[in-house]
């Protein structure tokens, strides 16, 4: 795309969009590019709608397709200022599917095949505080207060800053880890350059093979700490709208949903059958 792609990147950084939220809306519009061997420039709503038809039929899943699609769509209504372009241009529905959660037994086990100082304290950074692997990865030593006992989450997902509490559990893992490993630089987990965190991708790798060993047969993530964080504090009684503050939730729908995967809370809910031949089953309706 050249000229294209810069202009793109450039309008994408004026807006303040995410470092990975710009590569994933380059890396769509190339893809778009490269499908018709043309510049977006000379081309327009038929092939924009060509183009996402064909990612459907490839067997992509909703989400991917309407990633591809909110970028053709910033890259022609802001960058190329063709907006009629993708007017009247439908959104794909998504399947709304429930995270997969670990029991607390889960998550000892796969602490205990961990080896690695580094990934134990990901890990219980993902359980122990809910962060995202965004978040793991930009954490800064400056961010840990062990006077005030919270951690201070500056780069969100939202542009929204945060203070989550840190567990004696947690400091103890944080201090355990620096002691042995003395990484370099502001960054708690450096990464391979000099004043860059460690990728997201690194993480993932790391963490799927430590799953992997510790015999885990769902398909469980770094997100996957995360969700099971959220599920065992409702379990544990905090409220949703403390617990939309801890995750950084812009929204309140983003939380409710693991009130649908709380065993817990499923299996103290009342069932009507079991009321039925009992004083108080004559009185419902």
């Amino acid at each position: 795309m050249g000229k294209l792609n810069d202009k793109m990147k450039a309008d994408l950084e004026l807006t303040g969009a995410a470092p990975g939220t710009i590569n994933a809306y380059l890396g769509c519009c190339r893809r778009f590019a490269v499908h018709f061997s043309k510049s977006p420039a000379k081309m327009g709503s038929v092939e924009i709608r060509d183009y996402l038809l064909h990612l459907k039929e490839r067997g992509l899943c909703a989400g991917t397709t309407n990633v591809s699609r909110a970028a053709l769509c910033f890259l022609y209504r802001t960058t190329l200022q063709r907006p009629e372009e993708v007017e009247a241009l439908p959104r794909r529905r998504q399947e709304k599917k429930l995270p997969t959660v670990l029991s607390g037994s889960e998550v000892e086990h796969v602490l205990n095949a961990t080896t690695s100082e580094k990934h134990r304290t990901i890990i219980m950074l993902g359980y122990g505080a809910g962060l995202r692997v965004s978040e793991i990865c930009r954490l800064e030593v400056r961010d840990i207060d062990s006077k005030r006992m919270t951690l201070h989450i500056r780069e969100t997902k939202n542009r929204q800053e945060r203070y989550v509490p840190l567990s004696a559990p947690l400091l103890k893992q944080l201090r355990i880890y620096w002691k042995k490993e003395r990484p370099k630089g502001s960054h708690v987990f450096p990464g391979r350059k000099l004043n860059k965190p460690l990728s997201r991708s690194a993480v993932r790798r790391a963490l799927k093979a430590t799953v992997g060993k510790a015999g885990i047969a769902k398909q469980a993530t770094p997100h996957t700490f995360r969700h099971s964080y959220a599920t065992h504090m409702l379990e544990m009684g905090v409220d949703i709208r403390t617990l939309q503050v801890l995750l950084g939730h812009a929204s309140l729908s983003s939380t409710i949903r693991y009130l649908h995967i709380s065993t817990a809370r499923l299996q103290s809910l009342p069932n009507p059958l079991e009321l039925l031949g009992t004083p108080k089953g004559s009185t419902l309706g």
